[in-house]
């Protein structure tokens, strides 16, 4: 067999060290390293995301954590509160009103908006609900000046109540449920 010249991959040296790809032995203790990294990491994250709520919301409390008395809660309870006024049931006609079915009962909508309508309401729009499971009559407002004419509309309905909410484009908002028992809950004999 014909003998080649030796060459630098021939030879290994005494003490392996590090070469090309191959590596030598990790030294022990690395583990805790990576995970003390991560421990601070997660610590420094944590701290900055409290602080970051603390400054946009003010309403973070860490008193009364664990079920001690704290001075500042027998504080804010000893504050007497203003009475907001009672809002005035209105019908407001320049207000557009929506009304919607959330149940099975077929031309609801149609028909509460022509009673509404000729109670002085101004119908902008009646159509059926997204859903037609919806157990309670809500009349929804968005701004609350109008909670008055929100008021108006659900005495005008009967079983209604009222919610401020800005999840619908009108002024006034009707969310026709299961429990709806007002005027024009039956069609009219033909």
């Amino acid at each position: 067999m014909p003998r080649f010249p030796e060459d630098s991959f021939d030879r290994l040296p005494a003490q392996p060290d590090r070469v090309g790809a191959h590596r030598g032995p990790r030294p022990r203790g690395r583990g805790w390293i990576v995970f003390a990294w991560a421990a601070l990491a997660t610590v420094l994250l944590v701290g900055a995301g409290v602080t970051y709520l603390a400054v946009v919301n003010n309403n973070i409390q860490f008193t009364d954590a664990f079920g001690g008395s704290s001075s500042t809660s027998s504080a804010v309870a000893s504050d007497t509160a203003t009475p907001a006024p009672t809002p005035v049931a209105t019908t407001d006609p320049s207000l557009d009103v929506t009304v919607l079915n959330g149940t099975t009962n077929l031309g609801l909508a149609s028909r509460v908006g022509d009673a509404a309508a000729a109670a002085g309401w101004t119908i902008a729009t009646m159509a059926n609900a997204s859903a037609t499971d919806v157990a309670t009559t809500i009349v929804y407002y968005a701004d609350p000046a109008d909670e008055g004419a929100a008021l108006g509309l659900a005495q005008l309905l009967g079983t209604a109540t009222i919610e401020q909410s800005t999840n619908y484009q009108g002024k006034l908002t009707v969310v026709l449920g299961a429990d709806y028992a007002g005027p024009g809950v039956t069609a009219p004999a033909a």
